[in-house]
């Protein structure tokens, strides 16, 4: 009689077939299937696609296990730059919005209904067919390959709808090398898909009027005005905005996705890792004129962060004016006036999150052209002129330690702020 291994406990069933060829001598086999071992090949990044193109995805499967599978659910999504060109009779197409700080994708979830024999290696008759969007740049593939039917996406998405194309089939390669099997170790993988495409990045200023003492709002707008959207990789923010406050002001309330960095220097982020096209972040500055200094100019500009598909430059930085050529004329009616257009038709008050991405945010065309109550866009390319207060000290000392530690923080790259969880709630309500 054999004895199990050392160290290793029976499974109860095993215990009984152990009792039982004790007893009658005879030896008892359970009948018993071995588990599924599917594996996926890595997936090469795909680059130079141009939007309106077809993309071919090749890729491989492997039953790494000693039975056939007699069928396999083959699962693939794309960010919302790419799109399914070819619809598989056997798949199922739906969308998912953004949720879980992840953007929205196109989902197919293919019920290949063929054997796979183990130590083989698969790859679809047809390379995978895909199509470049007009908004395509940075986007991403995901494909799984498992042994059962994967449950309802948990996402919120659409109804699922059944292609009407030829199905998606796979044919036999080759038997699978050692390296085979370890370049199909995992059941999932992924890809970056980068398009040749540019997105303009713009800044909008503001020029305000007040006397001593005045509150006002500046709104600063950060608006993506395409063709493409941004995708950064999760974590980062899609921009990171530069704000210098004016001389002769101090800050009275600063934006929620705003961080000091100095008393007269933000940093602001974006409230997701990407940015849709025509979308963008407004940035309220509640500001207190503490002394009139005529002409007194913030600055406005991108952080250096790279942006390599940005080709236009005149309108990466812009100026937040206090009291341009008008003395301690001009103050405001109420003493809070906006510097810009809402977003989405959200309220730019200090301090208000604007939301931004694919979540909702400034529609860029509006909020580069749009004017701004109470004062005409007459500071050149740029600004808004706005009747109201902002409050920011001339002075550039740095801050105690939470100035320190928010600049050693943001040294590291763009934030996404926790603070879109609750604008996305917002939003939702």
């Amino acid at each position: 009689m054999t004895h199990p291994l050392p160290g290793r406990r029976l499974a109860r069933g095993s215990v009984g077939v152990l009792a039982a060829t004790v007893l009658t001598g005879i030896a008892v086999v359970p009948a018993s299937a071995a588990e599924p071992d599917l594996g996926i090949g890595p997936l090469a990044p795909i680059t130079d696609v141009r939007p309106g193109s077809g993309v071919d995805v090749p890729f491989s499967l492997l039953n790494k296990g000693t039975d056939d599978v007699g069928k396999v659910w083959v699962t693939y999504s794309v960010t919302s730059g790419l799109t399914a060109a070819d619809s598989y009779s056997n798949c199922r197409y739906s969308k998912e919005p953004a949720h879980d700080e992840a953007p929205a994708r196109e989902l197919a979830v293919c019920a290949v209904d063929q054997p796979l024999k183990p130590g083989v290696v698969y790859v679809p008759e047809h390379p995978l067919g895909l199509k470049a969007l007009d908004r395509a740049l940075y986007d991403n593939l995901s494909m799984t390959v498992e042994a059962t039917e994967p449950g309802p996406s948990d996402g919120g998405g659409s109804d699922p709808v059944p292609g009407t194309g030829a199905p998606l089939k796979l044919v036999e390669k080759a038997p699978a090398t050692d390296a085979d099997r370890a370049d199909h170790g995992e059941d999932s993988a992924s890809s970056d898909v980068t398009a040749v495409n540019t997105a303009d990045f713009a800044l909008t200023g503001a020029q305000l009027k007040g006397k001593a003492g005045d509150e006002v709002t500046a709104t600063v707008t950060f608006a993506n005005e395409g063709p493409a959207w941004v995708y950064r990789e999760p974590g980062r923010s899609a921009a990171t905005v530069d704000v210098r406050i004016p001389p002769g002001t101090s800050v009275v309330k600063a934006h929620d996705f705003c961080t000091p960095v100095t008393r007269t220097h933000y940093s602001c982020g974006t409230s997701q890792s990407w940015v849709d096209e025509e979308r963008g972040e407004e940035y309220p500055f509640v500001l207190r004129i503490d002394k009139v200094v005529e002409g007194a100019t913030g600055k406005v500009s991108f952080d250096g962060t790279d942006r390599p598909f940005d080709r236009n430059a005149a309108n990466d930085t812009a100026d937040i004016v206090v009291n341009a050529g008008s003395g301690t004329a001009g103050g405001s009616t109420d003493g809070s006036s906006t510097g810009g257009s809402s977003a989405a038709g959200s309220s730019a008050t200090g301090g208000t999150a604007a939301t931004g991405g694919s979540s909702g945010g400034s529609d860029a065309a509006s909020a580069a052209s749009s004017s701004t109550s109470g004062g005409s866009t007459d500071g050149g390319p740029g600004t808004r002129t706005v009747d109201g207060g902002l409050a920011a000290t001339g002075s550039d000392s740095t801050l105690p330690v939470v100035g320190a530690s928010a600049a050693a923080l943001l040294a590291g790259g763009g934030i996404v702020y926790a603070v879109r969880r609750r604008t996305a709630a917002a939003e939702q309500r």
